[in-house]
């Protein structure tokens, strides 16, 4: 048992250096919006960017038929709507950049652990 343990925490300790040595690599901007694709929330991801370019589009179109407005309420309605759709792309956007911050401060701390662990067992 103890042959194999011992293999065991070599082959973990041989992970643990090959997943350290990829997290010391700098990542730009779209690798990281990239990491916001995998994972659990991956479907709630590709849903937001759907609602953003929704929102995008109607906040565009909107603001055509605003200048396309017969009325001074039909203007005040079509600037209501565009900055509505454009309010919800803000907000949704928030979220997605909150991801990536979140998730690169996960990576972070991961970090931070395997070095802490790789310190503790040079100390043993």
């Amino acid at each position: 048992m103890t042959q194999e343990t011992d293999r065991l925490r070599a082959a973990l300790e041989a992970d643990d250096e090959a997943f350290l040595n990829s997290l010391e690599k700098e990542r730009g901007l779209f690798a990281q919006i990239g990491e916001t694709f995998r994972g659990p929330m991956r479907a709630m991801t590709i849903a937001a960017n759907v609602v953003v370019l929704i929102a995008t589009a109607v906040g565009l179109w909107a603001v055509w038929k605003m200048f396309d407005a017969s009325s001074t309420r039909d203007l005040i309605l079509w600037a209501a709507a565009a900055w509505a759709a454009w309010t919800m792309q803000i907000g949704i956007k928030q979220w997605i950049w909150s991801r990536v911050n979140t998730l690169s401060i996960l990576r972070e701390m991961k970090r931070m652990e395997l070095r802490m662990a790789a310190l503790e067992a040079r100390l043993r």
